[in-house]
C-alpha cells in the first residue's frame, strides 16, 4: 500500500489569519471550517491546512515549502507586503537561488528558482 498526501498542515495561532497570507501568495480561497482550523486548496498543489495549537513557534521548521519563483526579489517583496519578512539574503550557487522568508507567525519557506 502507497499512502498520498492528503493535506500539509501548519500549526498556528491564528488559522483565519494565516490562511489568508497563504491564500494571497499562493491562490485559492480561505475556507474556515472553525476558529480552530482553516485551509486552502492553491492551483496546482496539495491543501494547505492551518490549526490552532496553544504553544507558541519556538525553535526553526523540521518542515518548510519551497516555491518557484521566476524573480525571487519581486516575489520577496510582495510576500513582505503581504505580512513576511526576508531572513537573510538571497543566496545563489551553482545549482541556482534561493531567498528565506517567514510568514508571519514565523514559519519559514523559501522563494526559489534556477
Amino acid at each position: 500500500m502507497r499512502a498520498r498526501v492528503d493535506e500539509v498542515v501548519f500549526d498556528c495561532a491564528a488559522p483565519a489569519a494565516l490562511v489568508r497570507f497563504w491564500a494571497a501568495l499562493l491562490g485559492g480561497d480561505p475556507v474556515d471550517r472553525g476558529a480552530d482550523w482553516s485551509s486552502i486548496d492553491p492551483p496546482g498543489f496539495t491543501r494547505i491546512a492551518f490549526q490552532r495549537v496553544p504553544e507558541g513557534k519556538a525553535v526553526k521548521n523540521r518542515l518548510h515549502l519551497d516555491l518557484e519563483a521566476g524573480d525571487i526579489d519581486a516575489a520577496g517583496a510582495e510576500a513582505v507586503r503581504l505580512g513576511a519578512t526576508l531572513s537573510g539574503p538571497v543566496v545563489t550557487d551553482e545549482n541556482g537561488s534561493f531567498q528565506v522568508l517567514l510568514d508571519p507567525e514565523g514559519n519559514e519557506f523559501c522563494f526559489v528558482s534556477g
